[in-house]
């Protein structure tokens, strides 16, 4: 996923450490992150004129535009649906790299898995990154068992950001080696955080952050269901939302009509400039029905802002529930309603 912040701030952290990286997306969009540098980044196609990132190598077919691009990738899909396999299987061959690295189980890691049957025993060393809901959440979804164990037991090393992780895969017949439990996208500059972090109390701070995700394991339109049951609470407060789709924008907006409170929905912006705005927030709250950590509870933590996150996480690795932060269920609005009320 070379359009993942994750995905760059984890290759950050090897900046300058004298390694030559390679990037193969498991995910042929054919487009990158900004923030990515200093690598080789495979495409099969890739749009010359739109936002190409000038801090990194192409390789690929450069087509007009980002439409050319998907459009051929579709067509090479439909001709040979494991063309991507086959592309990995040639780089592998190819710049005969030291150790690959899959970032994710579903998308990575099952392609590293299909690259790796193709080798005899001259594959390369093998990290595998369980990025949060690999296991948690997909070992009970229909056809992702068998192939989850089929990565635990291939795999030279396994990498994961909480110990519940680290459990599932030994219980799952993990086989490699468990590397020490670190948050995927690494740390946090404190130096630079700190300064754009409100010095005040955080009892004295008056905005409302929401995480707007809504989708297969997002639940920001209950986030707005208990902010709904706390409107009399929520005279001089400000509500904001980052990370929206249209259906939260919707609701937000009939939300904010109905409660006569208001509610902002944050643009696309800068990692700093999310961070600046987590440090003028008084509580955090991210629900969804699977996740690891959650850098967003990372990110609340650094910026001191109370978080209140859902029980299908690791937050009770990180915080002290009812003291440092209140951890919820994901489905149940009454209760994230009361616990904001009680912070």
């Amino acid at each position: 996923m070379s359009d993942s912040i994750h995905t760059a701030r984890w290759i950050s952290q090897l900046d300058k450490q004298g390694w030559d990286i390679h990037l193969f997306p498991s995910r042929d969009y054919g487009s990158s992150h900004k923030d990515l540098k200093n690598l080789t980044l495979y495409h099969s196609f890739y749009g010359y004129l739109r936002n190409l990132n000038k801090n990194v190598q192409y390789k690929g077919i450069p087509v007009f535009s980002h439409y050319l691009s998907w459009m051929a990738k579709t067509a090479k899909k439909f001709i040979n649906p494991n063309y991507r396999v086959d592309q990995l299987e040639n780089v592998i061959k190819k710049i005969k790299p030291d150790i690959i690295h899959s970032m994710e189980f579903q998308s990575a890691g099952y392609l590293t898995l299909e690259a790796k049957k193709r080798f005899d025993s001259d594959f390369p060393i093998w990290i595998a990154t369980n990025w949060g809901s690999d296991i948690y959440y997909f070992r009970n979804v229909s056809g992702h068992e068998s192939k989850i164990k089929e990565i635990l037991e291939k795999c030279d090393y396994y990498s994961c950001e909480c110990k519940r992780d680290g459990l599932l895969a030994m219980e799952m017949g993990l086989k490699g080696k468990l590397l020490p439990i670190l948050p995927n996208t690494g740390g946090f500059e404190v130096n630079k955080y700190s300064k754009i972090r409100q010095n005040n109390p955080t009892s004295s701070r008056r905005l409302i952050l929401l995480k707007g995700n809504q989708g297969w394991a997002g639940r920001a339109l209950l986030g707005l269901q208990a902010i709904e049951l706390c409107k009399e609470e929520l005279s001089g407060y400000i509500i904001a939302i980052y990370s929206a789709g249209d259906e939260v924008k919707r609701e937000a907006n009939n939300l904010s009509e109905r409660i006569n409170v208001p509610i902002k929905i944050i643009p696309p912006c800068s990692h700093e400039e999310i961070m600046g705005i987590f440090g003028k927030s008084r509580v955090y709250i991210g629900l969804s029905i699977t996740d690891a950590i959650s850098t967003s509870l990372l990110e609340a933590i650094m910026m001191g802002t109370f978080p209140i996150q859902t029980n299908t996480s690791c937050a009770s690795e990180w915080i002290i529930d009812g003291e440092t932060g209140f951890i919820v269920p994901p489905d149940n609005p009454q209760i994230i309603a009361k616990r904001s009320l009680k912070q």
